[in-house]
């Protein structure tokens, strides 16, 4: 045999170096999520001098193999020599690969390069026995190269992809030519993400199989907390899921304003589904959300579900609790949950929706700009008066008007108090939560929503224990705008609580025992308007004192005071046909993928524009020509 002739080869023959194929490109390493040797080990064992890479990790420079050279195994053993022959730029052909022996050759007819590897007896361990390192053929003279498999594409991207789940297959198509001098298709680096993504996370598949015993886990380590799956079907299909953590619900029912947002996003994955989420709000303003569920696809049903769960997670406490505030888009399906499930709610519509139909239904800039101050108009006589301007430019306002019912959504007429949020702000978090997991099976879709929660508990509990104020911040500053306003106005009183506020534009009553203004600013917002802080002021009384409780410090401590615990890894989760605690699907259920697939090509994006979410710029008219765009001191029509 060939090989048994060169095992008696002299020393200076026994270690052959391929540098004289060298490529520009390395071999990045990759670890290995089973506990299996990775490519980093391989250049250990492989003798390899490591270079930085793509990434920053080690890579491959001057590849060298010599005769008694180990590997943990065949596959380690296969792998290394591929990415040797991409490095150096040949092609190798493997003759023989068994439990106990590895033969390869380099591809190229006449070429005498060949390894023979074998299995050392009594261990796992796989060595060189022969090696004959001389190529004379000319290696691959074009970019395409047979070992750059699917397989080679996700070990070499692993990395990358762990630190970036947005890692784009254009990106890596690119990378790849750049670092290794090979080129691979677009299929090719998606398939290769995508063998990644499940080395990394597991499969869509794997992720419904584990929900029941991720359910668990959460009701186990965060004892109070709602984790719920429902399946469907003989074959125990996907259908809902509902999770809601303890230290959420605390903070709601005991220090956040009695308002709620609902929202949904859909789910661009392979088994596409609906992300609902109802959020409320802190003392500062920053979004809490409260309950997270992904159902397999939006319906009334689904909706009608997702409400008669939060109503159970709040329990008899609504009963003790305001009356509360719900705004939403007031789909059907979200309009007849919630006055099923909660009949005293005050449902409004979210006002960006509203101004975005305005918007698209007329079309003009001026009718917009009347619209938003009919919006804000705090008492109904200045809305009609705004409608009767805008009528006077387009009649077709009035069927939109009683489609629209202002009582669904102007501050003059609804009755919910919404503390001056008007705007789901819980849309923007749903489409950032879509795009960062969109690629990732529902349990780690949940775990990251779950980290970013603790990391927002955390942060804001920090912040909370620094703060040495009455107020929280944004409520400061709007007490401290009311009593600079304040100065400019004349007060009168006419009894312990009642005060006139007289100004030069008009006369309010306030009331500071009942926390009342006429001009209702005080009631709507939950803080001191600037007649109020007038009268306050007047009587010696502290302003700050007067704001509603939920926008003290003490209930923004009160909010992050529970804490969200951590998840075991599941290797430590309960296996299937043991008990389940608290309710629930049992851990024993396996549970499939929905019937919902993802449709063929490329998924359209839909982009949330930031500014979309901001009331639109106050448009200027001319009070000479009543154009639009310019001011009456830019005007240049003749005088």
């Amino acid at each position: 045999m060939a090989e048994q002739g060169l095992t008696s080869a002299s020393d200076a023959n026994a270690t052959v170096t391929l540098a004289s194929h060298m490529a520009e490109s390395a071999v990045m390493p990759v670890s290995s999520i089973n506990g299996s040797v990775s490519l980093a080990n391989h250049v250990v064992e492989s003798a390899i001098m490591p270079i930085s890479s793509i990434d920053g990790s080690v890579a491959l420079a001057s590849p060298t193999l010599s005769i008694g050279q180990e590997f943990p195994d065949v596959d380690t053993c296969r792998r290394t020599l591929k990415d040797i022959a991409i490095a150096m730029h040949f092609e190798i052909r493997i003759v023989k690969s068994d439990r106990s022996r590895f033969i390869a050759k380099c591809s190229k007819d006449g070429c005498p390069w060949r390894v023979h590897v074998a299995k050392c007896p009594g261990v796992p361990t796989f060595t060189i026995r022969t090696l004959h390192g001389e190529h004379t053929c000319e290696g691959v003279q074009n970019l395409h190269h047979q070992q750059a498999s699917v397989g080679w594409v996700a070990r070499s991207v692993e990395a990358r992809v762990r630190d970036n789940p947005q890692y784009k297959p254009k990106e890596i198509l690119q990378d790849i030519r750049d670092q290794h001098g090979v080129a691979v298709s677009y299929m090719q680096a998606w398939r290769g993400k995508e063998r990644s993504m499940a080395a990394l996370h597991g499969t869509y598949e794997e992720g419904f199989k584990l929900l029941p015993a991720y359910c668990e886990q959460i009701r186990k380590t965060n004892p109070g907390s709602i984790a719920s799956v429902v399946a469907t079907g003989q074959d125990n299909s996907f259908q809902r899921l509902f999770v809601s953590y303890r230290a959420a619900i605390y903070g709601f029912i005991n220090a956040c304003r009695p308002l709620l947002e609902l929202d949904k996003v859909h789910l661009k994955g392979k088994y596409l589904g609906t992300l609902f989420c109802a959020a409320a709000v802190d003392a500062d303003d920053a979004l809490f959300p409260l309950a997270i569920a992904i159902v397999d696809v939006e319906s009334d049903e689904n909706w009608m579900w997702f409400m008669s769960e939060l109503r159970k997670l709040l329990g008899v406490n609504t009963d003790s609790m305001p009356r509360l505030t719900i705004l939403s888009e007031r789909t059907t399906g979200m309009v007849e949950a919630v006055e099923t499930h909660f009949p005293n709610a005050f449902h409004g519509f979210c006002l960006r929706y509203i101004s975005e139909n305005f918007r698209d239904t007329f079309k003009n800039s001026k009718l917009v700009n009347i619209f938003w101050n009919a919006v804000y108009a705090l008492t109904t006589a200045e809305f009609e008066s705004k409608v009767s301007e805008m009528v006077q430019i387009s009649q077709d306002v009035l069927p939109w008007f009683h489609h629209f019912n202002p009582q669904l959504w102007a501050v003059a007429y609804f009755e919910g108090v919404r503390y001056g949020h008007f705007t789901l702000t819980v849309t923007e978090l749903l489409y950032n939560w879509a795009l960062d997991c969109h690629e990732l099976p529902i349990v780690q879709m949940m775990e990251h929503i779950r980290h970013e929660l603790t990391s927002w508990f955390e942060d804001r509990r920090n912040t909370g224990m620094r703060l040495t104020s009455i107020l929280v911040p944004s409520a400061e500053k709007r007490i401290s705008e009311a009593i600079s306003d304040a100065r400019c106005y004349k007060v009168l009183r006419a009894n312990e609580v009642e005060f006139e506020i007289v100004s030069t534009e008009r006369t309010n009553i306030v009331d500071i025992r009942s926390r009342v203004c006429s001009c209702r600013r005080w009631q709507l917002y939950g803080l001191p308007c600037a007649h109020a802080a007038a009268a306050l002021i007047s009587c010696g009384q502290n302003t700050h004192l007067f704001a509603e409780h939920c926008f003290t410090v003490h209930s923004y401590r009160e909010t992050y005071s529970q804490m969200i615990y951590p998840i075991p890894d599941k290797s430590h989760w309960n296996e299937p046909g043991e008990g389940a605690e608290g309710g629930g699907a049992k851990v024993d259920i396996t549970i499939r993928p929905p019937k919902t697939r993802r449709p063929p090509g490329r998924p359209k994006k839909k982009v949330l524009r930031i500014e979309s979410l901001k009331r639109p710029k106050r448009i200027v008219q001319c009070g000479r020509c009543h154009m639009l765009g310019h001011s009456q001191k830019k005007c240049t029509l003749p005088m």
